[in-house]
C-alpha cells in the first residue's frame, strides 16, 4: 500500500505514517512473545494496540482525502478492526490470569 500511495498517488506524509504505525504493531507483538514477565507482555501488547488504533486513524484520513477508494478501504479497515479486537481480547485474558 505504501508503494502504491507514494509512487502512483504521490502521497507521502499519510502513507509514511501508516507504514510506521502499521509495522510497529507487528514488531511489538513479536517483542511481546519474549516478554520478561506477564506485565511486560501486556505492556508490549498494549502499545501494539495503540499503534493499531493509530493505523486505523491514518487509514480513515486516507479514505477521507480520497487516497483510498470506497472499494479498497472496507477490506483494510476490517483487517485492522479484527487485529484490534484480537489484541483487546489477549490483553484482557492476560490481565485476568
Amino acid at each position: 500500500m505504501y508503494q502504491h500511495l507514494s509512487s502512483e498517488k504521490k502521497e507521502f506524509v499519510l502513507s509514511k505514517q501508516v507504514l510506521r504505525s502499521g509495522t510497529a504493531v507487528g514488531a511489538l507483538i513479536r517483542e511481546a512473545e519474549f516478554g520478561q514477565s506477564r506485565k511486560d507482555f501486556i505492556n508490549k501488547l498494549s502499545i501494539a494496540l495503540k499503534e493499531a488504533n493509530e493505523t486505523l486513524y491514518w487509514l480513515d484520513l486516507l479514505k477521507d482525502t480520497g487516497y483510498l477508494t470506497e472499494k479498497t478501504y472496507p477490506s483494510i479497515k476490517k483487517d485492522c478492526d479484527e487485529l484490534i479486537k484480537l489484541l483487546v481480547t489477549i490483553i484482557k485474558t492476560s490481565k485476568d490470569k
